[in-house]
C-alpha cells in the first residue's frame, strides 16, 4: 500500500485528502498551516485541512516554519512513499523532498501559466475562458516542476475566486486519483514545461484590490469576481472604502459619463460609468458595514447619492 504525507491547508485542499483516504491510500501524516485567529474576534480557528485530517483521525502536523523544523524531521523517519502537496502555503525544502521516492502538486492552473499563489484569481481577472488542474512533480523552484496530467474546465460570467475554487478542487481530486497509479507504476512520462510560456500569479497586493474606473466594464467586471470572495475589490465614496462583492455589466446602447461617475439611480440599481460601459452593482459593503445588496444600501447609506455623484 502507497504510504503518503499530505500537505494542504485550505477548503480546496478537503476534497484532495478525502479522496486519498477514501481510496485506500495510507496517509501517514497531515501537515497543515499553524491554527490562526481570525475575524474581528480574532477567533482561533484550525484550517480546513485540520478539520478534515481529525475528521480521518489522522495525525496533523502544524509548523509555522518546515523548514528545519523538529516536525521536518519526523516526517523524514515516517517511511512515507510520496508527499502529494495540494495548496499547502510553504516551499518544501529540497532535504524533505528527496527523502520521499516521489513528491507531486496539484495545482489549481494550466501550467505554465500561472504559476504562484494566486492562479484561479488571475485567471478571472484576466478573462480567461477556461481554468484548470496540473499535477506535477514537485522541484525546489516554484511549481516548475515537470507536469504529469492536467484537465481544463470553463470559466463563466457566472463564476468567481469562490466558485472556481469549489469547481477544481473537485477536478484535482479526480485528476490526482486517476493520475497516481499509473505514475506511481511508471507508466506516465512527466513532461517539461515550457519556459517560454510561463506566467506569474503572485498573492494580490491591496493596490491591485483597488478598482481603476479607466478600465472597460468587462475588466471591472472580471476584476470585481476575479477578487469575490477574497481580498475583495473596492472603490472610494466619500473618502471611505466602499466594496464591491459583485457588479454586472449594465445592459445600455449608450454611457454618458466620467468614468466612476453615477449615470443611472432607481430604488433597486446603481450604474456606474467606466472608460468603456458601465456597470451596475449589486452587492456593496460601505465601511465599517456588513456586505449587502444595493437596494438595501441605497434604502439606507446610499439615499443621498445622486446622478453625477463620483466613485473614485
Amino acid at each position: 500500500m502507497t504510504k503518503i504525507i499530505f500537505m494542504g491547508t485550505p477548503a480546496f485542499s478537503v476534497p484532495v485528502l478525502d479522496g486519498l483516504v477514501e481510496k485506500g491510500y495510507e496517509v501517514l501524516a497531515v501537515v497543515t498551516q499553524p491554527d490562526r485567529a481570525v475575524g474581528r474576534k480574532k477567533e482561533i480557528k484550525m484550517t480546513p485541512v485540520k478539520a478534515a485530517a481529525l475528521r480521518h483521525k489522522l495525525p496533523v502536523y502544524q509548523p509555522e516554519k518546515i523548514s528545519g523544523s523538529d516536525e521536518m524531521a519526523e516526517l523524514m523517519t515516517l517511511g512515507a512513499d510520496i508527499i502529494v502537496t495540494a495548496a499547502f502555503g510553504q516551499f518544501l525544502p529540497e532535504r524533505l523532498l528527496n527523502s520521499v521516492k516521489h513528491a507531486v502538486n496539484v495545482h489549481a492552473s494550466l501550467l505554465p501559466k500561472y504559476r504562484g499563489g494566486a492562479p484561479v484569481h488571475y485567471a478571472i481577472i484576466k478573462g480567461d475562458k477556461e481554468a484548470g488542474v496540473t499535477i506535477m512533480e514537485m522541484v525546489k523552484k516554484m511549481d516548475a516542476g515537470d507536469m504529469i496530467s492536467q484537465r481544463a474546465i470553463p470559466i463563466t460570467d457566472a463564476d468567481n475566486v469562490g466558485t472556481m475554487f469549489e469547481k477544481l478542487s473537485l477536478v484535482g481530486r479526480e485528476l490526482l486519483l486517476d493520475t497516481l497509479p499509473d505514475y506511481l507504476a511508471g507508466n506516465i512520462t512527466p513532461q517539461p514545461q515550457d519556459e517560454s510560456q510561463v506566467t506569474f500569479s503572485p498573492n494580490i497586493t491591496p493596490e491591485e484590490e483597488r478598482i481603476d474606473w479607466q478600465l472597460s466594464a468587462r475588466d471591472i467586471f472580471n476584476q470585481v469576481r476575479g477578487m469575490s470572495p477574497w481580498p475583495v475589490a473596492h472603490t472610494i465614496w466619500q473618502g471611505t472604502r466602499f466594496k464591491l462583492h459583485e457588479v454586472v455589466l449594465a445592459d445600455l446602447n449608450h454611457v454618458e459619463g466620467t468614468p466612476g461617475q453615477v449615470i443611472e439611480k432607481t430604488k433597486k440599481s446603481l450604474v456606474i460609468a467606466t472608460k468603456e460601459g458601465a456597470v451596475s452593482l449589486t452587492i456593496v459593503q460601505p465601511a465599517g458595514k456588513p456586505k449587502m445588496p444595493i437596494q438595501d444600501f441605497l434604502n439606507g447609506l446610499g439615499k443621498n447619492i445622486n446622478i453625477g455623484d463620483q466613485f473614485e
